[in-house]
């Protein structure tokens, strides 16, 4: 099988890795606007070839676009364009409502398979990429009711080689659930990096005191704003959502301390604590 991968960085480079590790593909073409991407994946062997976009397509059986998700809704329906009906078209994107919406009336909808990997991390660039990055996480397909069967089964061959547990739902269901395990994951973090750094000048205190935990907290924050700007835009309503809700639960923390109401603070506390059950 040929592979063509649109984005060579962190997520198309690790993908490209395990599946060159399995024995999926045996040539992947990398497609991407950067060429210092194409660059560093040719000598990290994560791809075979740099080529633009049309002949990437044409030659590959699978196309995996792996770009920020403004960018996918944008390539997806001319790549569509460009296939044919033995080709298959998956996506790697963090929100799946949107890009799902940009096709809906393609002639050639059922050969695009829409996925996400749920799995990322602060770094960025095929330097980055692992390839047993996918292992044991989720890999989620939307909307497979839309794709042709032949099409699907081809993705489900590549999640299996990934090595991640399959997950099916719907793009609108995918894109909330994604708001209150991912994405207020980012926005948190992002809010007390800018919080420390306001309230602490001394770069070098915190480089001195931070703990393990606030390392941990705040490393979402090292994420690229070229990523999450266009997932926070495309996923805007169901993120609102649930930042009144975080909101509302740091107003409830607030009114404890400033009430001095240790008791109910330790019911907060309490009640976060059932997390443990669910992640082990």
């Amino acid at each position: 099988m040929k592979i063509g991968i649109i984005g060579t960085g962190l997520i198309g480079g690790s993908m490209a890795l395990k599946l060159k590790e399995k024995g999926i593909t045996n040539f992947i073409y990398g497609i991407d606007n950067d060429q210092q991407h194409i660059n560093k994946a040719l000598e990290l062997n994560i791809i075979n070839e740099g080529t633009d976009l049309e002949q990437g397509v044409k030659n590959s059986d699978l196309i995996i676009i792996a770009i920020p998700v403004d960018a996918a809704r944008k390539v997806l329906p001319g790549v569509l364009d460009l296939i044919s009906d033995h080709q298959t078209v998956m996506d790697a994107g963090s929100t799946k409502a949107g890009i799902v919406k940009a096709v809906k009336d393609h002639p050639k909808r059922s050969r695009f398979v829409a996925f996400h990997p749920m799995w990322g991390t602060e770094n960025s660039g095929p330097q980055s990429a692992i390839a047993d990055s996918f292992s044991g996480k989720a890999g989620v397909i939307c909307n497979k009711e839309e794709s042709a069967e032949d099409a699907l089964q081809t993705v489900e061959k590549i999640v299996e080689a990934l090595d991640m547990h399959m997950i099916y739902m719907n793009a609108e269901d995918h894109d909330i659930h994604t708001a209150y395990i991912s994405h207020i994951s980012h926005i948190t973090s992002y809010a007390l990096a800018n919080t420390v750094l306001e309230k602490e000048r001394e770069e070098e205190t915190i480089f001195q005191l931070a703990s393990s935990g606030f390392s941990s907290t705040v490393r979402l924050a090292k994420s690229h704003p070229e990523m999450w700007v266009p997932i926070f835009r495309q996923n805007k309503e169901n993120v609102l959502d649930v930042l009144n809700e975080h909101i509302s639960q740091l107003r409830k923390f607030k009114s404890a301390l400033e009430k001095e109401n240790y008791e109910y603070l330790e019911e907060l506390i309490t009640n976060a604590n059932r997390i443990r059950g669910i992640l082990r």
